[in-house]
């Protein structure tokens, strides 16, 4: 009930899908009991005019069926899909405003399943309602009552052979609907099997493990298919049950009305219509059962469905008025402590505070899993801090409007994500108002021009799904030129030039020193080349700050950088200081 405000909007087609129903229905009714008048007062009597005439009219009426049943099915579909069409974008609005620790409490597959397999379940039962149901229920009753002013003795059959019918349709719902449930989540499964392994395919082909992964998706395939298989066969007993109960009926049908022949008390025709009457009514049974397995496995996706638009975001924006001005893009983090919800063990983060002034550059440099990218992440609000604070110009994050927080900040990650579309539509991410100049602009200082014009199509070239057709380090330059000209106040690089060569590295950070003046430069980088320019080096280690200065003050008194320093020296990554 609660999704049927989706229907609201579409009420005249929801209406007119049963009127135009009725009339099919209605002449649905009709027809049998003019075919009886055709045998029995024209074949049988040689009644040629009464045939013609009959016949003419039963066309026509088969003509106004058609047009009730068309105009049924296109108010249907209208009402229908637009009720999925809105229901699908809420879903889906929904979902991107989760937290990151929501949508990992539901995984991918989960969320794929439900924008799609889940709302197509409860639009098929939209359709079935609005057209079917109508159907269902009038041919039952006024067969049963067309049926009856045949011969009120036919009655007898209807009163012996419908509780059968009845109960085959509710063993069979009571056995089916807990199934359901169970088929959607198994979907789940497979969904997620799906969308791993097309993310990372590269990473299956590098390790050869393709075989795994179909023995993987191979066993949520089948045990997707072993609970479909489990309804199927509920399906597939229950409907030669109800098949033998029709024919049944239509045998005692036939039985009764040659009885009530030979004793004069009918005619042929009317045994005929009491045929197709009875035929009717068991069919609109069948269509019932079918009904309530659809809405038993529609249930199912709606509460679903229900359980994600339910589902309030974690984190949400503050309304301070302070919040909303614009600032020089000075980060405090106050004696913050942090861990990612429903871990265990130590936290992730503990007692950091740190001040980073407007317009500084800061490194973070620090082993892998000593909480660099959980830092920054505190910053834009992707997770809260546990205990602690953290401020962007003096006011706390959760006091600032999410979008107006996030407007401030450019963040560069370290995965490159584009999008399909061409390069240029991916830079303008950052600023789609901008000009194609800005754009190129951009790309200059992130070091990607050249690249790109190398291309024949220059900025204007297509870029395939996920950044398929492009390097890594294609990747990472266009995704700083998308933060670039986002032109933030505060611009945070977590890891995203490890695919830089150094020459490449170190014209990107002169480009970045020269072209952004005042923008305040969190650098979370694996290299100590990436990071002797930096204004201040943070280091972390095991969650906390150990030491912090420039680059010579950190080679003089700490242990840490210098191992750092002196081990990737013998590597040689680093030509000179």
């Amino acid at each position: 009930m609660k999704l049927i405000k989706y229907l609201k909007p579409y009420w005249f087609a929801a209406l007119m899908t049963p009127l135009f129903m009725v009339v099919e229905v209605v002449v649905d009714l009709v027809q049998p009991k003019m075919m009886s008048s055709i045998v029995d007062d024209g074949v049988l009597k040689g009644d040629m005019g009464l045939i013609v005439s009959t016949g003419i009219v039963m066309l026509l009426l088969v003509i106004l069926g058609g047009v009730g049943g068309i105009g049924s099915a296109a108010f249907s579909s209208k009402a229908s899909q637009s009720f999925a069409m809105d229901l699908r974008g809420d879903v889906f609005r929904k979902i991107m405003h989760l937290s990151f620790e929501q949508t990992d409490s539901f995984t991918t597959g989960s969320l794929v399943t439900r924008l799609t397999n889940d709302i197509t379940m409860v639009q098929n039962l939209v359709n079935q309602i609005l057209r079917m149901m109508v159907r269902t229920i009038m041919l039952f009753f006024g067969g049963i009552f067309m049926l009856l002013s045949l011969n009120i003795k036919f009655g007898i059959v209807l009163i012996a052979i419908l509780p059968f019918q009845v109960l085959i349709v509710a063993v069979m719902l009571h056995k089916a609907s807990p199934l359901f449930g169970q088929v959607q989540k198994r979907l789940d499964q497979v969904n997620a099997v799906v969308q791993e392994n097309v993310t990372g395919a590269r990473v299956v082909k590098a390790y050869t493990r393709e075989p795994y992964e179909m023995q993987r998706f191979q066993s949520a395939n089948e045990n997707l298919i072993s609970i479909t298989v489990r309804v199927q066969k509920l399906m597939a007993t229950a409907m030669p049950l109800m098949s033998i109960v029709m024919n049944a009926t239509v045998l005692a049908i036939i039985y009764l009305g040659g009885l009530q022949v030979q004793a004069q008390q009918m005619q042929v025709g009317q045994v005929m219509a009491a045929i197709t009457y009875i035929s009717q009514i068991l069919f609109g049974v069948v269509q019932i059962s079918m009904m309530f397995q659809t809405f038993s496995r529609a249930s199912a996706s709606a509460r679903r469905l229900i359980e994600v638009l339910d589902t309030d975001p974690v984190i949400l924006g503050g309304g301070s008025e302070k919040a909303r001005e614009a600032g020089p893009g000075e980060v405090q983090f106050v004696n913050v402590a942090f861990h990612y919800p429903n871990s265990f063990g130590r936290p992730v983060l503990n007692h950091i505070s740190l001040t980073i002034q407007p317009g500084e550059t800061v490194a973070i440099l620090g082993a892998t899993g000593a909480g660099k990218s959980s830092l920054v992440h505190l910053i834009p609000r992707f997770y809260d801090a546990t205990q602690g604070q953290v401020l962007v110009d003096g006011c706390d994050v959760k006091e600032y409007p999410l979008d107006v927080l996030r407007g401030k900040i450019s963040m560069v990650l370290q995965t490159s994500e584009l999008f399909t579309g061409s390069i240029l539509d991916n830079i303008r991410w950052g600023n789609e108002e901008a000009t194609e100049e800005q754009v190129i602009a951009a790309a200059k200082i992130a070091q990607a021009d050249d690249f790109i014009t190398s291309f024949p199509e220059g900025y204007h070239t297509p870029v395939t799904q996920k950044g398929a057709s492009l390097s890594g380090g294609q990747k990472q330059r266009l995704s700083i030129a998308r933060a670039i000209l986002k032109k933030p106040e505060i611009l945070i690089f977590d890891d995203s030039t490890s695919a830089l060569d150094l020459g490449t590295e170190a014209r990107l950070q002169k480009a970045l020193r020269e072209n952004l003046k005042g923008t305040t430069v969190i650098m979370i980088a694996q290299r100590v080349a990436s990071v002797m320019g930096a204004d201040r080096i943070v280091l972390i280690e095991n969650g906390t700050i150990s030491d912090c200065g420039s680059h010579y003050e950190l080679l003089e008194r700490s242990a840490l950088y210098q191992d750092i320093y002196h081990s990737q020296i013998r590597k040689g990554e680093l030509a000179d200081e």
